[in-house]
């Protein structure tokens, strides 16, 4: 099994929103996150599938 992340769909950022506050997500390549600046969270990508559980979310600063 390797490290590589799987690459996460960019078309799938146009259908989906922050859970909290409805708001446009952005893409963390880098990171394989969607951040929403609203709710002041990042949602993880795992095996290129976003998690949007608030539960599973990392608090930004």
């Amino acid at each position: 099994m390797t490290d590589t992340p799987i690459p996460f769909d960019r078309r799938m950022l146009e259908a989906l929103v922050c859970p909290l506050t409805h708001a446009v997500l952005s893409y963390d390549a880098e990171r394989q996150e969607l951040i929403s600046k609203p709710a002041k969270l990042a949602f993880p990508i795992r095996g290129g599938i976003p998690i949007m559980l608030v539960d599973e979310a990392r608090e930004l600063d």
